[in-house]
């Protein structure tokens, strides 16, 4: 019969120069956090899935008895617990339900036309880090990087992944979602005209800055591609109501922008 890992007492005082291959290690660290995409209550007893199991066992190295919190997208957090490890698998007791919430009063929905690999990962980490609440990628005259269908789709799959690990890194309980890509004018020409948000487009040639607007409710905010949105793209976007601003005057690259922006954002009308 295959065994189990299970949590055992730690060792007394007396106990602490001998090595006890089954004891739960003490960890100067804070709390993990896992996400889990289902419904979730005190009580259960529920299996991580692969990806959560991989990096509790592979990752942070976690042992049975060892603490953690578990959040599923939804809002708070649930804390629990390592009951069982066998081979793969990763089973967790959960405790209380935490009502506990990062979320900024500003909501800020990243239009972000699409950069290389590296530059395009950087960015939506940074921004789910930063507190953006939803992601838009985009498809642009200068876009480097072409996608057909397929490796849209995955894509799209690995960006949501790669928020969700933010996610569990930087403490928010709810998941920004990643939308599938869209080409620029398609997508412009989509949006709906009551959509209350203030729509800001990074461009170098503005005038106007940040500091400059009345405090808005809601930011939906477009950044172009590494050279930058042509001047077709930015007259495109005027006419669907999207105003011009500036960050300064040196030239940002583009995960540089859109990172700087959610910011400067934050700063003036935010919870920075």
């Amino acid at each position: 019969m295959a065994s189990f890992y299970r949590a055992v007492t730690p060792p007394s005082a007396g106990w602490q120069n001998s090595r006890m291959e089954t004891s739960v290690p003490m960890r100067d660290m804070r709390i993990p956090r896992l996400f889990y995409p289902g419904e979730i209550s005190p009580g259960s007893l529920l299996d991580l899935p692969d990806a959560a199991a991989h990096h509790a066992l592979r990752v942070l190295r976690l042992r049975p008895g060892e603490r953690v919190a578990l959040f599923n997208g939804a809002g708070g957090e649930w804390s629990g617990q390592i009951a069982e490890i066998h081979k793969a698998r990763v089973a967790v007791q959960v405790h209380a339900h935490r009502a506990r919430d990062v979320e900024s009063p500003l909501t800020i929905v990243l239009a972000q036309a699409i950069s290389t690999r590296e530059r395009m990962e950087l960015t939506m980490q940074k921004a789910v880090e930063l507190g953006v609440s939803e992601i838009q990628p985009l498809g642009s005259r200068r876009s480097v990087v072409k996608l057909n269908e397929e490796r849209a789709s995955r894509r799209v799959e690995h960006w949501q992944n790669l928020v969700i690990s933010a996610c569990e890194q930087c403490g928010r309980n709810r998941v920004p979602l990643v939308h599938p890509i869209e080409e620029l004018s398609a997508w412009l020409a989509a949006l709906p005209k009551t959509h209350a948000d203030t729509r800001l487009m990074l461009a170098p040639q503005a005038s106007l800055r940040l500091r400059e607007l009345p405090a808005p409710r809601g930011v939906l905010l477009l950044v172009g591609p590494e050279g930058g949105l042509d001047a077709e793209e930015r007259e495109l976007a005027e006419l669907f109501g999207f105003t011009g601003v500036q960050l300064g005057p040196r030239v940002l690259r583009t995960e540089t922008a859109a990172l700087a922006a959610v910011s400067a954002m934050h700063a003036l009308w935010g919870d920075f």
